[in-house]
């Protein structure tokens, strides 16, 4: 209250105010021995404020009365002098102010309440379990935690205090051949980063998961090298997932759209506006992608976001036609006429009080198919394809829509059938002629939600973290490269 009266006393028409508490921790081993032990706990305060239509932001570790004030006041310097440069004034999108509002992640254990010695006994176990399997010569293991406690404060009369969690528990598996002529590798892209306490890492049972890791990496070392040219392709929504994040959820941010991370994270073809709001054929009638931050145990699962907006869920394409962005206060005018929405979406966020809140994803999800589908009915419908499993490398344009992905694992499908491991898989095709490719979809037994613990974004840069929702899919007639030849 201090910072919002220091703010106004000094001309700002708005003023908001941060103060969080971040604490992070990994954990991290190799075969039996921890490999990196690291514990992070900052705490500060950020003021973000409008003089004559432009921002200002400042931020300091010292939290005591004179500082707080004086921060307020340097806020205010800096919009002045950011007016100069302002090519039209920001106009927030109006909200109802959340008096006394709370929050938390769906969390049943503080993961910061378990003794490290637990931690790594569990990593050490399962890396074990890993390296009893034959042929299976290295294994790393690692556990990620996240608490972040927020207190939220507008000179709108907003307040709320929020409490976020976020867990990863991951797992690398290494074969090498006998004759040492080869080595493939092996992802723990079952499991999952979730928005949840540290019950997550107990469910997720990595001791019990190890061997199925390790045989598959071994199994990798003779799997037949696949065969250029084009293939149905049955995806599992542990590899679909990425997919979704780099060619769907980027593309709709609003900021990228209109060219204002073009210097770093990249334009869209989603754009303009006014083009294709409504219009932009995006993929097929089975394609409907919902933005939210509500889905339980999602990444940027809140209550509100970092200007006190509630957590909003809307359709960004609704079978197969783009509808919507991504948003904040200041981005909902921008576009409001297009879709007959006037209030921002929720999308602002910042990594940490030393951090100006911006534009950032919030969770995207693939809606599953009205059929009651699961993997095994998509390849049995298939004559001809590759069954893909987790996520590995790739690449994408900087507007999102030339692409090729990788993955963990990969299946032969032949006649309805799997076929045996293929290697060396990488599939590659224009955002909009991909999804129009799109023609099964999974039920809601195999939807899984996925996600990404690092989204990087901004100058200077911040990560966020995010979750994606999808079932299964198959997607006809997309060229596939072999990685693993030489020209």
């Amino acid at each position: 209250m201090l910072a919002l009266d220091a703010a106004r006393s000094a001309g700002a028409s708005y003023a908001d105010v941060r103060i969080s508490r971040t604490r992070t921790q990994s954990v991290a081993t190799r075969e039996d021995r921890v490999t990196n032990l690291s514990d992070s706990d900052t705490l500060g305060f950020g003021v973000r404020v409008l003089v004559n239509g432009a921002w200002g932001f400042a931020a300091s570790r010292d939290l005591v009365r004179d500082e707080v004030q004086r921060v307020a006041r340097v806020a205010v310097q800096q919009a002045r002098a950011n007016r100069r440069a302002s090519q039209r004034p920001v106009v927030l999108a109006p909200t109802e102010p959340v008096r006394d509002g709370r929050w938390s992640s769906p969390a049943r254990v503080d993961p910061f309440t378990v003794p490290i010695e637990d931690k790594v006994a569990l990593l050490l176990a399962a890396n074990q379990a890993a390296l009893r399997v034959r042929g299976a010569r290295f294994v790393t293991s690692a556990l990620f935690f996240l608490k972040d406690e927020r207190t939220f404060a507008n000179s709108e009369g907003s307040f709320t205090v929020q409490n976020l969690y976020r867990v990863l528990p991951q797992m690398n598996v290494t074969a090498v051949a006998a004759d040492n002529s080869d080595f493939q590798s092996r992802a723990s892209d079952e499991i999952q980063p979730m928005g949840r306490g540290y019950e997550h890492v107990t469910d997720s049972d990595l001791g019990g998961k190890a061997q199925m890791w390790a045989e598959q990496a071994v199994e990798k070392l003779s799997a037949r090298s696949v065969e250029p040219g084009r293939y149905d392709l049955v995806l599992n929504p542990t590899h679909l997932f990425l997919t979704i994040h780099e060619s769907v959820a980027h593309p709709t941010e609003l900021d990228r759209a209109m060219g204002y991370e073009a210097n770093y994270a990249g334009t869209s073809f989603v754009a303009p506006p006014a083009r294709v709001i409504n219009q932009l054929r995006f993929g097929s009638e089975l394609m409907t992608i919902r933005a939210d931050r509500r889905q339980e145990g999602g990444l940027a699962t809140t209550g509100w976001d970092d200007e006190g907006v509630p957590a909003d869920d809307w359709l960004l394409i609704d079978r197969g036609v783009f509808k919507d962005y991504q948003t904040t206060r200041e981005q909902a005018a921008w576009i409001s006429e297009l879709t007959g929405v006037s209030r921002s979406h929720g999308c602002s966020y910042a990594q940490t009080w030393a951090d100006v809140q911006f534009q950032r994803m919030p969770n995207v999800s693939l809606l599953p198919g009205t059929q009651d589908l699961v993997d095994q009915d998509l390849i049995a419908a298939t004559e001809r394809g590759i069954y893909i499993v987790g996520r590995g490398a790739y690449s994408i344009d900087q507007q999102r829509y030339n692409f090729q992905f990788g993955g963990q694992a990969f299946y032969e499908i032949r006649n309805g059938r799997l076929n045996g491991m293929l290697k060396d898989v990488t599939y590659q095709a224009r955002t909009p002629d991909f999804w129009a490719s799109l023609d099964m979809l999974g039920g809601d037994r195999s939807y899984q939600l996925c996600g990404s613990f690092n989204d990087g974004k901004g100058q200077p840069s911040q990560s966020n973290a995010v979750s994606h929702g999808c079932p299964a899919a198959r997607f006809r007639n997309v060229a596939v490269i072999n990685t693993g030849r030489q020209t």
